[in-house]
This record gives structure tokens, C-alpha cells and sequence, in this order.
């Protein structure tokens, strides 16, 4: 039956996993910066060889790492949080269901506008777009489910 507790835990689980598999990559990937290679040549205005070729920028790469590093590790643990939060035995406890509402609908807003600001051909607007969808499916079972306890 819709909207159920199931249709409020389920979208969010899911924004958590795909967190959680970003957040790995970035990790992992020797060269994360890569992972969106085309933004971010746009917005750099050159290449990456471009980039690291001088003298000056030799150390930028390992810069780079370290950065994607703590942003992946940040990004996974965020995953990990939506996703331990978002079962349905946890979506008995309004406020705990009403605050992960509003959290996640902060970040995936803050993250549309980041996003377009700043690299708006990012093939990573389909992941935000995505979660948005997920995000509206647990907001409108959220809002049916309040109006109904009424």
C-alpha cells in the first residue's frame, strides 16, 4: 500500500548505496580526478598533462589524491549513515525519519546548485537528478504518511 514506511526507507537505502559505491571510487582510483575528467578540463580551461607539466605543478598530482581521498572517504561515510538510517525499523521514529528527510533533501538541493555553478557538464548531475527522483518518491510517502496519522 502506498505510501508505506517501506516507500520512505527504500529511495533512501538506495541515495546511501550509490553514496557508498561514489564514495569507494574516489577511494580507490589512482587518478579520481579522472572520474570526471570532461567537467573538470572545463572548468580548468586545459588538460591535465597541461596542468602537471610545469615544474611548479609536479607535486599537484599527489595534491589531488589526497583531496579526492578525504572527499571519497567523506562521501562514503555519508553513504553509510543514509543507509544504517534508512531501514524500515528506523522509520517508526518520526524524528529520526523527519531529520533524514530534511538532510537529504539539503544535500541533494545544495548539490544541484553546486553542481550547475560549477560544473555543470558533469556526468554526475544524472546521479543528483536520480537521487532527487528518490529523494521526492520518500518525501511524498513521508508527507502522506504524517497527513494520515491525522
Amino acid at each position: 500500500m502506498f505510501p508505506s514506511k517501506y516507500s520512505i526507507a527504500y529511495p533512501l537505502f538506495l541515495i546511501g548505496i550509490v553514496l557508498i559505491i561514489s564514495g569507494l571510487r574516489w577511494l580507490i582510483n589512482p587518478e579520481p580526478w579522472l572520474l570526471d575528467e570532461v567537467a573538470n578540463v572545463e572548468r580548468l580551461g586545459m588538460s591535465f598533462d597541461q596542468l602537471f607539466e610545469p615544474e611548479i605543478n609536479k607535486t599537484l598530482p599527489g595534491y589531488l589524491v589526497q583531496i579526492y581521498r578525504f572527499f571519497g572517504f567523506w562521501v562514503l561515510i555519508a553513504g553509510l549513515l543514509l543507509s544504517s538510517f534508512s531501514n524500515v525499523s528506523m522509520m517508526k521514529h518520526d524524528i529520526i525519519v523527519s531529520r533524514l528527510i530534511k538532510i537529504v533533501g539539503f544535500m541533494i538541493f545544495f548539490g544541484l546548485y553546486l553542481s550547475y555553478t560549477f560544473i555543470p557538464s558533469s556526468h554526475f548531475l544524472y546521479l543528483i537528478w536520480g537521487a532527487l527522483f528518490l529523494y521526492l518518491v520518500s518525501l511524498f510517502s513521508y508527507i502522506k504518511m504524517r497527513n494520515n496519522k491525522r
